[in-house]
């Protein structure tokens, strides 16, 4: 994989934001870890199987449970596990919306993963969490589209937290990684989003 580029917005109230790619966002050492899960919540492919995957069965034995409990998952809620063998202590399970037309209310679904996904870490008292680019693989959301309602959501949602403290956005190649740098410059300049520092570093 290519050296990895951090892009850090430090935010009002020690609050950090992190864009960073490309990676792989098992590997991912913030207390929780987010999963773009189906409605089952018992696998799938991409980030889904590999979280599975990295974590073992222990993940999918919760989720099992949950199901059994609650039923399916519905898209924008989210839901938490442990993360098994994974180096991140619990797994955000969470459902995107499947991309249409970009008018059927998939904005709004998008913008509660990440809000309730925020919210239950906090209601955890985890101090850090990892998004992947949820919905912009085999759901098709176009990247710069869910860049801007990740970026400005994971933004918003910070200003409220008690716990958590640092957000990290896992881009896994260069092309998602270099759209989402660009919609973040975006706010900034718009201020839609207003840093007090940006950081800029490679590893």
């Amino acid at each position: 994989m290519d050296h990895a580029f951090t892009m850090r917005m430090s935010l009002d109230g020690g609050k950090l934001l992190d864009i960073h790619g490309p990676a792989d966002i098992t590997k991912e050492s913030t207390e929780a870890i987010v999963n773009a899960a189906n409605s089952s919540l018992l696998g799938g492919g991409g980030v889904d199987g590999a979280i599975h995957r990295a974590g073992g069965p222990a993940i999918l034995e919760e989720c099992r449970r949950l199901v059994a409990k609650i039923g399916q998952l519905n898209p924008g809620g989210a839901v938490t596990t442990t993360g098994g063998r994974l180096a991140a202590k619990y797994v955000i399970h969470t459902v995107g919306p499947v991309y249409s037309d970009g008018a059927s209310g998939e904005e709004e679904t998008l913008a509660s993963c990440y809000r309730q996904s925020i919210q239950i870490a906090d209601d955890h008292a985890i101090g850090s969490i990892a998004f992947p680019a949820i919905s912009t693989g085999a759901y098709g959301y176009p990247v710069g589209a869910a860049a801007e309602t990740a970026i400005e959501n994971v933004a918003h949602s910070l200003s409220h937290t008690h716990h958590v403290t640092l957000v990290r956005l896992i881009l896994f190649d260069n092309t998602d990684l270099n759209i989402y740098l660009r919609v973040a410059q975006k706010l900034c300049k718009t201020r839609s989003i207003v840093p007090l520092n940006i950081e800029k570093s490679s590893s």
